[in-house]
């Protein structure tokens, strides 16, 4: 059974520079059509950075949509044309201060299918020396270690709730004490 949606019609409904909303009219498979609202991003990475000590450079940062402090993996958006390593390495070092001897890509995830086109990439950085932070303007974060079977019982306990950082503290158990690797 084909179960592709054609786009017949696209309209921009909002571009703020960093996201947009659009509204299209598709063809169901069916026969008959429908409309699908979603917003289009440029992308993201997330860095599950592992000290030498085992710890994890962890952030807790105030986000404003949700009106409240969340802790997570370092992570930021993918700049136009960059090399996801490249926005990785960057982001790792505006927000912590370190740089990583060591990258492994570890998965793409896509955290809103329903509304988004969003993709994580995430990164495991080893081998980190630390080199002073240089945070984006208006951004404000504290920076903090903590070991992987504390950050996995914070996600139990809700203290850890973005699904970005679940998924990446989720898949880098799995490298570490399952023996999962990063697919080819």
């Amino acid at each position: 059974m084909d179960l592709t949606e054609k786009q017949l019609d696209s309209q921009v409904m909002y571009n703020g520079g960093f996201l947009e909303v659009l509204k299209d009219t598709v063809l169901l498979p069916d026969g008959s059509t429908s409309t699908r609202e979603y917003i289009t991003h440029p992308g993201a990475v997330a860095v599950l950075a592992l000290l030498d000590n085992g710890n994890l450079v962890m952030e807790r940062q105030y986000r404003y949509p949700l009106r409240r402090e969340f802790i997570e993996l370092p992570a930021g958006k993918i700049d136009g044309g960059e090399d996801i390593l490249v926005t990785a390495q960057r982001e790792l070092l505006e927000e912590t201060g370190y740089v990583a001897r060591e990258w492994i890509h570890l998965t793409t995830a896509w955290p809103c299918i329903g509304y988004a086109d969003e993709r994580m990439e995430y990164f495991l950085a080893r081998g980190l020396t630390h080199q002073g932070s240089k945070l984006d303007d208006g951004e404000f974060l504290e920076v903090f270690e903590l070991s992987l079977s504390e950050a996995i019982e914070w996600v139990r306990l809700g203290k850890i709730s973005d699904s970005k950082s679940i998924v990446g503290l989720f898949w880098l158990d799995k490298v570490l004490n399952a023996g999962w690797s990063a697919p080819k």
